[in-house]
């Protein structure tokens, strides 16, 4: 264990990951969404690509878990698992994808992918057909391929909701549930292929405080009246970080 604590603060670049984390926080805290977005360009200059995953899945899965009672009260549980289908199928080929990328490609789909799907949020794009189970099934496919390969899931999921009319606090409940769901395939898809260590997590870990700080200080700091102002800051923080994730700067 004292190797592996040892081996994290060893880690050239982790001012940049603590930087990447509390900004990704930030953005969580103050518009709801975002967190892979800004922090997987960021960690992907510093960590290999399943380290980078790894510690995504570690910091973020410990925030929510005290809402999860809620959300279920909140939330439609069956669509949750209709989307968490979808996922146990798209996980897996992502991951497979996933070692196959060198790390400059995986640089590259990272910072591609999260300008692509800013790109579609702030355009306002949005699915005018019916959503049948099908389509939830197939965006769960889609969402898990995406969090294996490259730890994306959210973006499909709250595209698709954003094409029906439900409450918010359900739109929000389904979204935490299904992210939760997906990080616990990643960690158990993960740990089945022998991709688990000692030292990624315990990365994940240390950061989750500055994580969970940074998501409380963006809460704090948010006003209802002013919230497109901050979706255009969370909007700004997101497109740097993915430009600054090419690996054209280097």
């Amino acid at each position: 264990m004292s190797a592996a604590v040892a081996e994290v603060l060893a880690l050239q670049g982790l001012g940049w990951l603590f930087l990447g984390v509390g900004l990704a926080g930030l953005v969580r805290g103050f518009s709801g969404f975002g967190t892979a977005m800004v922090y997987m360009p960021i960690a992907a200059q510093v960590l290999p690509p399943i380290w980078v995953l790894i510690t995504l899945v570690v910091y973020d899965i410990i925030g929510p878990l005290p809402a999860v009672p809620r959300a279920l009260r909140d939330g439609h549980p069956r669509d949750v698992l209709r989307l968490g289908a979808g996922a146990l199928v798209g996980v897996p080929l992502g991951v497979a994808v996933l070692l196959v990328l060198t790390p400059e490609s995986f640089r590259y789909a990272v910072s591609v992918l999260t300008l692509v799907l800013l790109i579609l949020l702030v355009s306002g794009v949005r699915y005018r057909g019916a959503v049948g189970r099908p389509l939830i099934y197939g965006t769960g496919g889609l969402a898990g391929f995406l969090a294996g390969a490259v730890g994306l899931p959210g973006p499909p999921v709250i595209l698709l909701y954003m094409a029906r009319p439900l409450p918010v606090s359900v739109i929000r409940a389904n979204t935490m549930l299904f992210l939760i769901l997906a990080d616990l395939l990643m960690l158990a898809v993960f740990g089945l292929n022998g991709l688990l260590s000692r030292t990624p997590i315990l990365l994940g870990l240390g950061l989750a405080p500055v994580y969970l700080g940074a998501v409380a200080l963006g809460s704090a700091l948010f006003d209802p009246a002013r919230e497109r102002l901050y979706r255009a800051i969370a909007y700004v923080i997101i497109a740097i970080s993915a430009l600054s994730g090419l690996p054209l700067w280097d």
